[in-house]
Protein backbone atom coordinates (compact mmCIF):
# COMPACT_ATOMS: atom_id res chain seq x y z
CA UNK A 1 0.00 0.00 0.00
CA UNK A 2 1.13 3.52 -0.52
CA UNK A 3 0.68 6.78 1.19
CA UNK A 4 -0.95 9.23 -0.78
CA UNK A 5 -1.42 13.14 -0.98
CA UNK A 6 -4.21 13.25 -2.89
CA UNK A 7 -7.49 15.59 -3.63
CA UNK A 8 -10.64 14.08 -5.70
CA UNK A 9 -10.78 15.04 -9.48
CA UNK A 10 -13.09 14.28 -11.92
CA UNK A 11 -16.41 12.28 -11.19
CA UNK A 12 -16.50 9.38 -13.65
CA UNK A 13 -19.69 7.41 -11.90
CA UNK A 14 -22.41 6.13 -9.30
CA UNK A 15 -23.26 2.64 -8.36
CA UNK A 16 -24.69 1.25 -5.17
CA UNK A 17 -21.41 1.60 -3.25
CA UNK A 18 -21.13 4.73 -3.91
CA UNK A 19 -19.09 7.04 -6.32
CA UNK A 20 -15.73 6.94 -8.23
CA UNK A 21 -13.64 9.85 -9.17
CA UNK A 22 -10.78 10.51 -10.54
CA UNK A 23 -7.60 11.30 -8.05
CA UNK A 24 -5.25 14.34 -8.33
CA UNK A 25 -2.14 13.79 -6.65
CA UNK A 26 1.25 14.50 -5.78
CA UNK A 27 3.23 11.15 -5.54
CA UNK A 28 5.57 10.69 -8.55
CA UNK A 29 5.85 7.64 -10.09
CA UNK A 30 2.39 6.85 -9.28
CA UNK A 31 -0.30 5.76 -12.44
CA UNK A 32 -3.19 7.35 -12.78
CA UNK A 33 -5.41 6.49 -9.81
CA UNK A 34 -9.25 6.41 -9.54
CA UNK A 35 -10.91 6.84 -5.43
CA UNK A 36 -13.93 4.28 -5.14
CA UNK A 37 -16.06 6.03 -2.12
CA UNK A 38 -18.59 5.16 -0.02
CA UNK A 39 -20.05 6.72 3.87
CA UNK A 40 -17.93 5.00 6.56
CA UNK A 41 -21.11 3.52 7.62
CA UNK A 42 -20.93 0.79 4.43
CA UNK A 43 -17.13 0.21 5.43
CA UNK A 44 -18.13 -3.39 5.40
CA UNK A 45 -18.50 -3.11 1.57
CA UNK A 46 -14.65 -2.18 1.18
CA UNK A 47 -13.12 -4.40 3.89
CA UNK A 48 -12.94 -7.32 1.92
CA UNK A 49 -11.98 -5.87 -1.19
CA UNK A 50 -9.26 -4.34 1.02
CA UNK A 51 -8.01 -7.83 1.98
CA UNK A 52 -8.55 -9.54 -1.24
CA UNK A 53 -6.96 -7.29 -3.91
CA UNK A 54 -3.64 -7.10 -2.38
CA UNK A 55 -2.97 -10.74 -2.73
CA UNK A 56 -3.70 -10.40 -6.56
CA UNK A 57 -1.45 -7.67 -7.26
CA UNK A 58 0.98 -10.06 -9.28
CA UNK A 59 -1.55 -10.47 -11.73
CA UNK A 60 -2.27 -8.22 -14.78
CA UNK A 61 -5.39 -8.92 -15.32
CA UNK A 62 -7.41 -7.82 -12.44
CA UNK A 63 -7.41 -4.18 -11.09
CA UNK A 64 -4.91 -2.99 -8.69
CA UNK A 65 -5.17 -1.55 -5.58
CA UNK A 66 -3.19 1.30 -3.95
CA UNK A 67 -4.06 1.71 -0.61
CA UNK A 68 -7.36 3.11 1.59
CA UNK A 69 -7.80 6.38 3.54
CA UNK A 70 -10.62 8.17 5.42
CA UNK A 71 -11.52 11.51 4.91
CA UNK A 72 -14.70 13.83 6.04
CA UNK A 73 -16.63 15.67 2.87
CA UNK A 74 -19.42 17.99 3.66
CA UNK A 75 -19.76 16.80 6.98
CA UNK A 76 -19.91 12.77 6.04
CA UNK A 77 -17.20 10.12 6.86
CA UNK A 78 -16.30 8.34 3.77
CA UNK A 79 -14.14 5.48 3.34
CA UNK A 80 -11.75 5.66 0.29
CA UNK A 81 -10.42 2.99 -2.06
CA UNK A 82 -7.58 4.02 -4.70
CA UNK A 83 -7.20 1.86 -7.69
CA UNK A 84 -5.58 2.14 -10.76
CA UNK A 85 -7.51 3.53 -13.45
CA UNK A 86 -8.50 1.86 -16.33
CA UNK A 87 -9.67 3.97 -19.39
CA UNK A 88 -11.51 1.54 -21.58
CA UNK A 89 -14.67 1.87 -19.33
CA UNK A 90 -16.22 -1.86 -18.72
CA UNK A 91 -17.39 -4.53 -20.99
CA UNK A 92 -20.54 -3.82 -20.33
CA UNK A 93 -20.36 -0.47 -21.72
CA UNK A 94 -18.55 -1.95 -25.12
CA UNK A 95 -21.22 -4.18 -25.77
CA UNK A 96 -23.81 -2.07 -25.13
CA UNK A 97 -22.59 0.60 -27.56
CA UNK A 98 -21.92 -1.53 -30.07
CA UNK A 99 -25.84 -2.73 -29.66
CA UNK A 100 -27.00 1.20 -29.92
CA UNK A 101 -25.26 1.27 -33.32
CA UNK A 102 -26.88 -2.38 -34.55
CA UNK A 103 -23.11 -4.08 -34.10
CA UNK A 104 -22.18 -7.11 -32.55
CA UNK A 105 -18.47 -7.94 -31.34
CA UNK A 106 -16.60 -10.34 -34.22
CA UNK A 107 -16.14 -13.68 -32.66
CA UNK A 108 -12.45 -12.96 -32.90
CA UNK A 109 -12.13 -10.09 -30.60
CA UNK A 110 -14.67 -12.01 -28.13
CA UNK A 111 -12.07 -14.96 -28.14
CA UNK A 112 -9.06 -12.51 -27.34
CA UNK A 113 -11.73 -10.67 -24.35
CA UNK A 114 -12.07 -14.33 -23.05
CA UNK A 115 -8.63 -15.82 -22.75
CA UNK A 116 -7.88 -12.41 -20.99
CA UNK A 117 -10.52 -13.01 -18.45
CA UNK A 118 -9.34 -16.50 -17.96
CA UNK A 119 -6.31 -15.54 -17.17
CA UNK A 120 -7.64 -13.32 -14.20
CA UNK A 121 -9.90 -16.03 -13.15
CA UNK A 122 -7.16 -18.61 -13.00
CA UNK A 123 -4.94 -16.36 -10.93
CA UNK A 124 -7.62 -15.68 -8.49
CA UNK A 125 -8.39 -19.48 -8.21
CA UNK A 126 -5.32 -20.26 -7.51
CA UNK A 127 -5.19 -18.46 -4.54
CA UNK A 128 -8.46 -20.14 -3.55
CA UNK A 129 -10.83 -17.28 -4.08
CA UNK A 130 -14.07 -16.89 -5.93
CA UNK A 131 -15.40 -13.86 -7.64
CA UNK A 132 -18.39 -14.67 -7.03
CA UNK A 133 -19.46 -11.25 -9.45
CA UNK A 134 -18.24 -12.29 -12.85
CA UNK A 135 -19.91 -10.00 -15.27
CA UNK A 136 -19.37 -7.57 -17.89
CA UNK A 137 -20.29 -4.77 -15.48
CA UNK A 138 -17.12 -6.00 -13.42
CA UNK A 139 -14.77 -6.24 -16.06
CA UNK A 140 -12.91 -3.13 -17.06
CA UNK A 141 -10.80 -2.81 -20.79
CA UNK A 142 -7.70 -1.98 -20.64
CA UNK A 143 -6.69 -2.08 -24.34
CA UNK A 144 -9.46 -2.58 -27.26
CA UNK A 145 -6.22 -3.18 -29.79
CA UNK A 146 -5.41 -5.97 -27.66
CA UNK A 147 -8.20 -6.89 -26.19
CA UNK A 148 -6.92 -6.54 -22.77
CA UNK A 149 -9.24 -7.17 -19.84
CA UNK A 150 -8.78 -6.26 -15.72
CA UNK A 151 -11.41 -7.71 -12.81
CA UNK A 152 -12.66 -5.65 -10.74
CA UNK A 153 -14.89 -5.02 -7.84
CA UNK A 154 -14.34 -8.00 -5.15
CA UNK A 155 -17.00 -7.25 -3.09
CA UNK A 156 -19.02 -10.54 -3.08
CA UNK A 157 -15.63 -12.50 -3.12
CA UNK A 158 -15.17 -15.88 -1.07
CA UNK A 159 -13.10 -18.51 -0.42
CA UNK A 160 -13.40 -20.95 -2.55
CA UNK A 161 -15.90 -24.15 -1.42
CA UNK A 162 -18.23 -21.93 0.57
CA UNK A 163 -21.83 -22.99 1.20
CA UNK A 164 -24.62 -20.18 2.38
CA UNK A 165 -28.25 -21.04 1.37
CA UNK A 166 -29.25 -17.63 3.60
CA UNK A 167 -28.26 -15.27 0.57
CA UNK A 168 -27.86 -15.29 -3.16
CA UNK A 169 -23.96 -13.87 -3.62
CA UNK A 170 -23.76 -12.30 -7.34
CA UNK A 171 -25.85 -10.59 -9.93
CA UNK A 172 -28.66 -13.13 -10.51
CA UNK A 173 -28.45 -13.25 -14.57
CA UNK A 174 -24.84 -14.69 -14.14
CA UNK A 175 -25.32 -17.14 -11.52
CA UNK A 176 -24.72 -20.88 -11.63
CA UNK A 177 -27.76 -23.87 -11.07
CA UNK A 178 -25.36 -24.86 -7.64
CA UNK A 179 -25.34 -21.62 -6.42
CA UNK A 180 -29.20 -20.83 -7.09
CA UNK A 181 -30.22 -24.49 -6.00
CA UNK A 182 -27.53 -25.35 -3.11
CA UNK A 183 -25.90 -21.62 -2.00
CA UNK A 184 -22.76 -23.46 -3.10
CA UNK A 185 -20.01 -21.12 -4.07
CA UNK A 186 -16.72 -22.64 -5.83
CA UNK A 187 -14.95 -21.88 -8.29
CA UNK A 188 -17.27 -23.62 -11.29
CA UNK A 189 -19.27 -20.47 -10.74
CA UNK A 190 -17.00 -18.56 -11.66
CA UNK A 191 -16.90 -20.15 -14.92
CA UNK A 192 -20.33 -20.36 -15.21
CA UNK A 193 -20.49 -16.72 -15.24
CA UNK A 194 -17.79 -16.77 -17.65
CA UNK A 195 -20.02 -18.47 -20.72
CA UNK A 196 -22.58 -15.93 -19.54
CA UNK A 197 -20.18 -13.13 -20.73
CA UNK A 198 -18.92 -14.88 -23.26
CA UNK A 199 -22.64 -15.48 -24.77
CA UNK A 200 -23.00 -11.78 -24.30
CA UNK A 201 -20.38 -10.67 -25.77
CA UNK A 202 -21.61 -12.37 -28.55
CA UNK A 203 -25.35 -11.82 -28.85
CA UNK A 204 -25.35 -8.51 -27.77
CA UNK A 205 -27.56 -8.90 -24.94
CA UNK A 206 -27.55 -11.11 -21.20
CA UNK A 207 -28.16 -14.80 -22.03
CA UNK A 208 -31.95 -14.74 -19.93
CA UNK A 209 -33.01 -11.70 -21.81
CA UNK A 210 -35.88 -13.37 -23.07
CA UNK A 211 -37.34 -13.84 -19.81
CA UNK A 212 -39.69 -11.37 -18.29
CA UNK A 213 -38.97 -11.71 -14.39
CA UNK A 214 -36.70 -12.60 -11.62
CA UNK A 215 -38.52 -15.64 -10.88
CA UNK A 216 -38.25 -16.75 -14.61
CA UNK A 217 -34.87 -16.26 -14.43
CA UNK A 218 -34.66 -18.39 -11.08
CA UNK A 219 -37.00 -21.07 -12.40
CA UNK A 220 -34.89 -21.23 -15.53
CA UNK A 221 -31.74 -21.97 -13.95
CA UNK A 222 -33.21 -24.14 -11.42
CA UNK A 223 -34.64 -26.25 -13.96
CA UNK A 224 -32.81 -29.40 -14.85
CA UNK A 225 -31.96 -28.33 -18.34
CA UNK A 226 -31.96 -25.14 -18.06
CA UNK A 227 -29.04 -23.85 -20.04
CA UNK A 228 -28.37 -20.90 -22.37
CA UNK A 229 -29.26 -20.88 -25.87
CA UNK A 230 -26.13 -21.08 -27.57
CA UNK A 231 -26.68 -19.30 -31.33
CA UNK A 232 -26.16 -21.45 -34.69
CA UNK A 233 -24.01 -19.34 -35.88
CA UNK A 234 -21.42 -19.44 -33.44
CA UNK A 235 -18.44 -21.43 -34.53
CA UNK A 236 -17.89 -24.94 -33.88
CA UNK A 237 -15.00 -24.37 -31.27
CA UNK A 238 -17.29 -21.78 -30.13
CA UNK A 239 -20.05 -24.11 -29.14
CA UNK A 240 -18.12 -26.75 -27.73
CA UNK A 241 -16.19 -23.87 -25.15
CA UNK A 242 -19.47 -22.61 -23.95
CA UNK A 243 -20.30 -26.00 -23.49
CA UNK A 244 -17.63 -26.94 -21.46
CA UNK A 245 -18.78 -23.61 -19.33
CA UNK A 246 -22.53 -24.65 -19.10
CA UNK A 247 -22.25 -28.05 -17.91
CA UNK A 248 -24.73 -28.22 -15.02
CA UNK A 249 -22.88 -30.60 -12.85
CA UNK A 250 -20.11 -28.21 -10.84
CA UNK A 251 -17.49 -31.13 -11.31
CA UNK A 252 -17.43 -31.76 -14.59
CA UNK A 253 -17.67 -28.19 -15.47
CA UNK A 254 -13.82 -27.28 -17.09
CA UNK A 255 -11.66 -25.32 -14.74
CA UNK A 256 -10.05 -21.94 -16.24
CA UNK A 257 -6.66 -23.75 -16.08
CA UNK A 258 -8.62 -26.02 -19.04
CA UNK A 259 -10.18 -23.50 -20.92
CA UNK A 260 -7.21 -21.62 -21.64
CA UNK A 261 -6.34 -25.00 -23.39
CA UNK A 262 -9.33 -25.05 -25.36
CA UNK A 263 -8.51 -23.84 -29.11
CA UNK A 264 -11.46 -20.86 -28.91
CA UNK A 265 -9.07 -19.33 -26.53
CA UNK A 266 -5.64 -20.78 -27.97
CA UNK A 267 -2.28 -18.94 -29.18
CA UNK A 268 -2.66 -20.14 -32.29
CA UNK A 269 -6.37 -18.59 -32.76
CA UNK A 270 -5.36 -15.29 -31.32
CA UNK A 271 -1.87 -15.02 -33.57
CA UNK A 272 -4.96 -15.83 -36.42
CA UNK A 273 -7.39 -13.41 -35.09
CA UNK A 274 -4.65 -10.29 -35.20
CA UNK A 275 -2.58 -11.11 -38.07
CA UNK A 276 -5.68 -11.97 -40.43
CA UNK A 277 -8.61 -10.57 -39.14
CA UNK A 278 -7.03 -6.95 -37.93
CA UNK A 279 -4.44 -6.11 -40.51
CA UNK A 280 -5.77 -7.91 -43.81
CA UNK A 281 -2.73 -9.19 -45.74
CA UNK A 282 -2.93 -8.45 -50.19
CA UNK A 283 -3.56 -12.08 -51.30
CA UNK A 284 -2.98 -13.45 -54.64
CA UNK A 285 -5.58 -15.27 -56.53
CA UNK A 286 -4.58 -18.84 -55.40
CA UNK A 287 -4.64 -17.10 -51.40
CA UNK A 288 -7.93 -15.80 -51.99
CA UNK A 289 -9.07 -19.10 -52.92
CA UNK A 290 -7.81 -20.71 -50.13
CA UNK A 291 -8.94 -17.81 -47.69
CA UNK A 292 -12.80 -18.36 -48.91
CA UNK A 293 -11.84 -21.96 -46.75
CA UNK A 294 -10.59 -19.79 -43.89
CA UNK A 295 -14.24 -19.07 -42.84
CA UNK A 296 -15.69 -22.67 -43.39
CA UNK A 297 -15.89 -24.21 -39.76
CA UNK A 298 -15.83 -27.42 -41.45
CA UNK A 299 -12.70 -27.08 -42.61
CA UNK A 300 -10.89 -24.01 -40.20
CA UNK A 301 -9.93 -26.00 -37.15
CA UNK A 302 -11.13 -29.46 -36.18
CA UNK A 303 -10.30 -30.80 -32.84
CA UNK A 304 -7.83 -33.92 -32.69
CA UNK A 305 -9.36 -37.48 -31.72
CA UNK A 306 -8.18 -37.19 -28.70
CA UNK A 307 -9.35 -34.17 -27.54
CA UNK A 308 -11.18 -34.90 -23.95
CA UNK A 309 -14.84 -34.57 -23.83
CA UNK A 310 -16.44 -32.66 -20.83
CA UNK A 311 -18.04 -35.86 -19.43
CA UNK A 312 -14.70 -37.74 -18.82
CA UNK A 313 -12.31 -34.77 -18.27
CA UNK A 314 -10.11 -34.33 -14.94
CA UNK A 315 -7.75 -31.83 -14.04
CA UNK A 316 -4.75 -34.63 -14.49
CA UNK A 317 -5.94 -36.11 -17.91
CA UNK A 318 -5.42 -32.67 -19.67
CA UNK A 319 -1.71 -32.65 -18.69
CA UNK A 320 -0.22 -35.40 -20.77
CA UNK A 321 -1.51 -35.08 -24.29
CA UNK A 322 -0.27 -31.79 -25.78
CA UNK A 323 -1.43 -32.42 -29.61
CA UNK A 324 -1.84 -29.26 -32.26
CA UNK A 325 -4.85 -28.19 -32.73
CA UNK A 326 -3.38 -26.97 -36.25
CA UNK A 327 -4.81 -29.93 -38.27
CA UNK A 328 -7.30 -28.87 -39.89
CA UNK A 329 -6.01 -25.02 -40.34
CA UNK A 330 -5.98 -24.25 -44.15
CA UNK A 331 -2.91 -23.48 -46.31
CA UNK A 332 -3.57 -19.43 -46.76
CA UNK A 333 -3.61 -19.58 -42.27
CA UNK A 334 -0.25 -21.55 -42.55
CA UNK A 335 1.10 -18.64 -44.48
CA UNK A 336 -0.55 -15.63 -42.58
CA UNK A 337 1.10 -17.81 -39.28
CA UNK A 338 4.61 -18.07 -41.27
CA UNK A 339 3.99 -14.37 -41.99
CA UNK A 340 3.85 -13.76 -37.82
CA UNK A 341 7.23 -15.73 -37.14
Amino acid sequence: MVLLEWERGAFLGKGSFGCVNLVRTRNHGLPTLVVKSTLLSNFHSFKKEMSILPLLQDCPQIVRCFGVDFTVENNQPLCNLFLEYVSGGTLADLIDNLAERGDRMREEDVRLYTKSILLGLRHIHQKGLVHCDIKPANILVASLCSCEVKIADFGLAQIAGIKDKRALYGTLLYMSPESVLWGDYDCPCDIWALGCCVLEMIIGKHPWSTLETKMDVLRQIGADDGVPQIPSSLSFEGKDFLGRCFERDPSKRWTAEMLLKHPFVSEKMQAFSCSCLRSPVKLSSQEKEDEILLFDSSSFIQLPDNFIPVTTCSSSSLEAPQSEFGCGFTKAWQRYYTRLG
